[in-house]
């Protein structure tokens, strides 16, 4: 497992942008896209490509293609928010989704939906989801992603802390994670530190 913390003026620059407590769904909205799109270059990047014979208006040359298909998978809901942005770069790629919600007696989490196409078991799935507070939903998600056939994950993730990355680091040692940025921890109630609120309620208006 390879944990990339990305470094770009860019990202930053946006994400700084949705941090700020004034900052309404719409710009919110717009820099996650945004932020998204920078994010689908760096998560795609060691995907395996094999040869392919084509030929240019000049000549036939040899040039590369994908070898599997990708799959997003938004963690219900907040992880809608980057499906958007990682299909404006990767058009073709097919969407699934899990929702994941706490048993109020367990506390633990547990799926309440999921759909997933065909392919799963021979796909590059990428799972996305904003934040990545404790990772008990997200290492959750990727346990009944496994159990369905996925074994090419991949996570992306907009906000981590520290706590999130070591469950998801000793869960899946199998997985790549990719954060846009390693915040500094989480407080008693659980919402990481400095962060940017609740993702989903921000996303789509619901904190108002």
């Amino acid at each position: 497992m390879a944990t990339t913390i990305l470094n770009h003026p860019l990202i930053d620059h946006k994400l700084t942008i949705m941090r700020n407590k004034d900052t309404g769904t719409k710009e919110f909205r717009q820099n996650l896209d945004e932020i998204a799109m920078l994010m689908a270059y760096e998560v795609t990047k060691g995907l395996p490509t094999k040869n392919i014979e084509v030929v240019t208006p000049i000549c036939q040359m040899t040039g590369k293609e994908l070898v599997r298909p990708i799959i997003l998978v938004p963690i219900l809901r907040a992880g809608l928010g980057l499906v958007d942005g990682f299909k404006t770069i990767i058009p073709t790629a097919k969407v699934g989704h899990i929702g994941m919600a706490r048993n109020e007696s367990t506390l633990e989490p547990e799926e309440y939906y999921a759909k997933f196409p065909s392919c799963l078991d021979t796909a590059d799935v990428i799972v996305v989801d904003p934040m990545l507070a404790t990772g008990g939903s997200a290492s959750a998600a990727i346990v009944n992603i496994k159990k369905r056939g996925a074994k090419y994950i991949k996570l992306a993730c907009l906000v981590a802390a520290p706590e999130g990355i070591a469950v998801i680091e000793r869960d899946h040692p199998d997985v790549d994670l990719v954060v846009a940025a390693l915040d500094e921890k989480l407080n008693e109630k659980g919402y990481i530190v400095p962060g940017l609120g609740d993702a989903g309620d921000r996303l789509f208006g619901t904190d108002e």
